[in-house]
């Protein structure tokens, strides 16, 4: 599942393969951007933000993408046969002479000027995984959540960016955390977002670990043996599932 961590590898990932070297072939094979040119440009790197990819290239346009749920950025060898790119779930192909990136089933696709890219992403929180992440600016936009659950605030890309359902439930999960909780009755916010962020650090270091509690419906706890429960968060269509321990996790007295 597609989270900030798993951007940051793709990044790095893209970063390696194509930067500093020409494109010998470009398709953009989405309907807004199927006549953009591109052969001959020079990818300068490509960049994470939140659950958003920027490429930027040398002429000062930048590619948009986002895997939504299922999309995926592969890199095969220019002239193998994964690097022909026929399957009709591809939605663009970026090739230089030795590596060819393979954007399958992408959620989004958006080619901007690099200096209009706030246009695009200037609505989010600040990145939970960045070098000077904001913690204060991201508590300023919690208080502004009032009482929303705690678990559909840290899912809201405008309050923090890049935590998606995974990492929400595994930091509730650490710091024993109800998810239903209202954000306004969280004791220590900073605290489950520095969880939150050094989980997925650790993520992006050496890859995902075995979940403790996300995926686990009906299995024990790893710290109690309860059953592992399952609910949704957020409003149709937009729910999301939530996994938690009841006894770990019990809700707070004065909640229902």
């Amino acid at each position: 599942m597609p989270e900030g961590d798993v951007l940051r590898r793709t990044a790095a990932r893209l970063n390696a393969a194509l930067v500093g070297e020409p494109l010998v072939r470009a398709e953009l094979r989405w309907p807004t951007a199927a006549g953009v040119h591109l052969v001959g440009r020079t990818v300068l790197g490509t960049t994470a933000y939140g659950k958003h990819l920027l490429t930027r290239f040398d002429d000062g346009r930048t590619l948009h993408t986002h895997l939504r749920m299922d999309g995926t950025w592969r890199v095969a060898a220019t002239g193998s046969p994964q690097a022909q790119a026929r399957a009709p779930q591809i939605r663009a192909v970026l090739a230089t002479e030795r590596w060819t990136a393979l954007g399958r089933l992408l959620g989004m696709l958006d080619v901007v000027a690099t200096r209009d890219e706030h246009t695009l992403v200037g609505h989010l929180g600040p990145d939970v995984l960045d070098d000077d992440f904001d913690v204060d600016e991201v508590l300023r936009r919690w208080a502004d959540r009032g009482a929303t659950p705690v678990a559909e605030v840290l899912l809201d890309q405008t309050a923090v960016a890049g935590i998606g359902t995974i990492f929400m439930a595994e930091s509730l999960f650490a710091e024993r955390v109800w998810p239903w909780t209202p954000a306004d009755e969280v004791t220590d916010p900073a605290r489950i977002l520095g969880v939150a962020r050094r989980l997925m650090q650790r993520s992006v270091a050496t890859g995902r670990p075995d979940e403790r509690v996300h995926g686990r419906r009906q299995r024990p706890c790893v710290r109690c043996g309860t059953p592992i429960a399952r609910g949704t968060t957020r409003k149709p269509p937009m729910e999301r599932p939530v996994f938690w321990c009841p006894r770990c996790q019990a809700p707070p007295t004065s909640s229902p």
